[in-house]
């Protein structure tokens, strides 16, 4: 270390000597053409200063906006004037987390505050409390008198002080109520602002802030608003020309300040920037180039340069490398700032890593049940179809599991009859319902088999996949298990099971096509809610006689409808798909489950489009009213009058008509071109919009961004076409825009399957 220290003052020393002509030609070069190039630069610093004031305006912008966005969140509606915060922890905790990540969405915002003046006055800050104090309650409600509903104003830090004060910006809630009885506050950082107003100094000296039209300061560099008397004779002599922007030069203590300034509209009233700099400063690029050109003498020396550290580099090379190796970057520079001997830093650095290896061990540990029951989720679902078996076998070995010469055997559990508990459990309980039948299955399967892996749902329904020798018999073990869940579940949670069982695997990679035949199976139980057992073994020589054809078709084309707002379309629309069923044959039941998948989809459509369906329907249970429903036109009138006319009332109050008529517009054009080479890019041009404002727009009302929305749409012509023609798969894959490699590819990632395998397997359900 002393050694390489002593040649690098060396060199310095040699880079000193060499470089006095480089000085003295940048000496000569600056007195010739710094007068010119001052000029030329005054002029630069001004359209700077432009450039970064708009900079400046767009955080502001984004402020605004962002608490526009948030002001009109679902959590922040009615419903906080009715709830008892001091008892409903999971709506305040809620309030809490959400005006935390407002607080760390925006750079500028110091604390995001949250008054609500219900039945009694509550303020949400880095805490929560109900306010008791008069001034506290003095300064946050004279807010609520304020005329504008979006306003900038400035608030003191501490009511008790009003001295000190916070430049904050306040949007009343609801935002679509004539009275609001709360305020959402961000109160702006004053240090992140005064660096941001730094901005407009390029060169970090000088003098920035920002001021209202009635010379008022509100945020200033230096952190204190018109407090020292340069500021001041700022103000007067921007006041004095009269204009919204400009620039000029102006003396102030034997030093002469370019000053620009410029105006910014915000919410109801206009700010004033001022930006000043010093002309030296301004003109250091001169200097600059002066030592570019110092630069550029020393090149000679260049080659001693090298050599002498090339030198010293191969004498450290070792223990540098180790250094680096065992702590990287921030090892090798406290090794250079502390003088410490490097091997001392390598003990320790290995003490510490083997310390932070056993941590992670026994977090591992800790969260292995966790890893595997996600393992598990992505296997059944299909996501891990890349993989190859034997890696999927390692995978499954590093977990702790058995998988050698062993048989996989997949189970789904559905509990029924939760709507009949007569209240002992409410809506929105299934989760926790879910997860003590999980618990009571799990417990059960244990004592029946050697290796049981559970697999929650949280949706009344409860996966199983059990490993099981290959030789060994299963079957009554199996039914003793489903007799003893059905036992179990009945009499301690009051609700009814079915349980369908799948044909055993010796693949691990066919569990995932044997879980989804599980799932399907569901199909072929007794409508009614009672335990019922069902063996996909079994089915196989009693096969389901009238199958109905759901028409997916008019099911996109409804929520295509829906989503754009075309009430009388969607209308007409479902009637088809009524009649539709009606003229395939089927019976009131598959009627009922084709609607109720149909109330399904718009249910989901409408939460994707950002409006929560519990508000839109008023807390109604839909599923539960249309399950009461036997006529066809009773049936029929109740989704008009109960479902898309609430909706369309919803969407119209809601939605900008001239972004919802391009986006109608480009889904058209979708729908007409996606056989061909289609890009956001084109779209947008064909709707006369911004290809960004058109997908963020297209994510709004479909729930999907431009790409996912246009795979989609492919894959559902896709499937279409491998379901009801014979074309082969080049021909599909010309059909819907792609070639035919990609093609296979992405319908794999897509659906877990290839189009061949897709193919067929829609075939066999239709010869069922």
């Amino acid at each position: 270390m002393v050694k390489s220290r002593f040649f690098r003052r060396s060199l310095i020393l040699i880079l000193i000597i060499s470089s006095i002509p480089g000085l003295i030609v940048s000496g000569v070069y600056y007195w010739l053409a710094g007068g010119r190039l001052a000029n030329e630069i005054l002029q630069l610093h001004e359209d700077q200063i432009m450039q970064r004031a708009v900079n400046l305006d767009d955080q502001f912008s984004y402020l605004e906006t962002s608490l526009a966005h948030w002001a009109f969140d679902p959590k922040f509606n009615l419903n906080l004037k009715t709830i008892d915060l001091g008892r409903e922890f999971e709506t305040t905790r809620d309030i809490i987390k959400t005006l935390n990540v407002m607080k760390g969405s925006s750079p500028l915002a110091k604390n995001v505050e949250l008054f609500l003046n219900v039945s009694q006055p509550y303020l949400f800050s880095r805490e929560y409390d109900v306010v008791t104090d008069q001034t506290v309650f003095d300064s946050y409600y004279q807010l609520l008198g304020h005329q504008k509903l979006v306003f900038w104003t400035k608030l003191p830090e501490d009511p008790h002080e009003p001295a000190k004060q916070d430049l904050a910006l306040v949007h009343k809630i609801p935002g679509t109520e004539p009275y609001p009885f709360g305020t959402l506050i961000i109160r702006l950082d004053k240090e992140k602002a005064s660096a941001l107003l730094k901005t407009l100094t390029p060169y970090n000296v000088g003098e920035t802030f920002v001021m209202q039209m009635n010379g008022e300061v509100l945020l200033s560099s230096t952190g204190i608003g018109g407090a020292n008397p340069f500021e001041q004779a700022l103000k007067r002599e921007v006041a004095q020309r009269g204009i919204k922007a400009g620039s000029f030069l102006y003396k102030w203590e034997n030093n002469t300040y370019t000053v620009s300034f410029g105006t910014f509209s915000r919410i109801g009233t206009d700010w004033i920037y001022v930006s000043a700099s010093p002309i030296s400063v301004i003109t250091k690029p001169v200097v600059f180039i002066s030592k570019l050109i110092l630069s550029v003498s020393c090149a000679s020396l260049l080659l001693v340069v090298i050599l002498s550290w090339l030198a010293s580099y191969k004498i450290y090379t070792p223990i540098d490398r180790l250094v680096r190796l065992l702590g990287g970057d921030r090892l090798f520079a406290k090794s250079q700032a502390d003088h410490h001997d490097e091997f001392n830093l390598i003990e320790k650095e290995w003490l510490h890593l083997t310390r932070e290896s056993a941590a992670l061990q026994n977090k591992l540990e800790q969260q292995l049940p966790h890893v595997k029951e996600g393992f598990l989720l992505q296997l059944v679902q299909g996501f891990l179809y890349s993989y190859s078996e034997e890696e999927l076998l390692e995978r499954m070995r590093n977990f702790g599991w058995e998988v050698d010469d062993r048989r996989f055997l997949v189970l789904h559990v559905q509990l029924t009859g939760f709507e009949h508990l007569e209240g002992r459990f409410s809506q929105g309980d299934e989760g926790l319902v879910t997860f003590a039948a999980a618990n009571i299955i799990e417990e059960l399967a244990e004592g029946r088999f050697e290796q049981v892996n559970m697999i929650n749902f949280h949706d009344l329904s409860v996966g199983l996949l059990i490993m099981i020798p290959s030789s060994q018999a299963y079957k009554e073990e199996l039914e003793a298990l489903c007799g003893e869940m059905m036992q179990a579940i009945d009499h301690i949670l009051k609700l009814q099971v079915s349980i369908t069982i799948g044909r055993p695997a010796s693949s691990i990679k066919d569990v995932p096509s044997h879980y989804e035949e599980v799932r399907e199976a569901l199909i072929y139980r007794n409508f009614a809610s009672e335990n019922q057992i069902i063996d996909l073994e079994s089915l196989k020589t009693e096969p389901y006689a009238n199958e109905l054809r759901y028409p997916f078709a008019l099911e996109r084309e409804i929520l295509q409808m829906i989503r754009t707002g075309q009430r009388q379309e969607a209308q007409s629309l479902v009637a088809l798909f009524l009649e539709e069923l009606l003229e395939r044959g089927a019976k009131e039941i598959d009627v009922q489950q084709s609607m109720l998948q149909l109330l399904g989809s718009i249910l989901h459509t409408i939460r994707h489009s950002g409006m929560d369906p519990v508000r839109v329907f008023k807390s109604s249970n839909l599923y539960e009213q249309l399950a009461q429903i036997r006529g066809s036109q009773k049936m029929l009138n109740w989704f008009n009058h109960k479902v898309i006319q609430p909706f369309m009332q919803e969407l119209e109050a809601r939605a900008d008509v001239q972004i919802k008529k391009a986006v109608e517009t480009a889904l058209i054009y979708l729908q007409n071109n996606y056989m061909n080479e289609i890009s956001l890019d084109s779209c947008a041009d064909h709707v006369g919009m911004n290809p960004v404002v058109l997908s963020r727009s297209i994510k709004q009302v479909t729930g999907k961004n431009f790409i996912d929305y246009l795979t989609e749409l492919r894959m559902d012509k896709a499937k279409e076409l491998l379901r009801e023609t014979d074309l082969k798969m080049g021909d599909v894959a010309v059909s819907v825009g792609y070639q035919h490699s990609y093609f296979n590819r992405i319908f794999k990632k897509q659906e877990g399957i290839t189009p061949s395998e897709y193919r067929e397997m829609s075939r066999r359900k239709s010869h069922r």
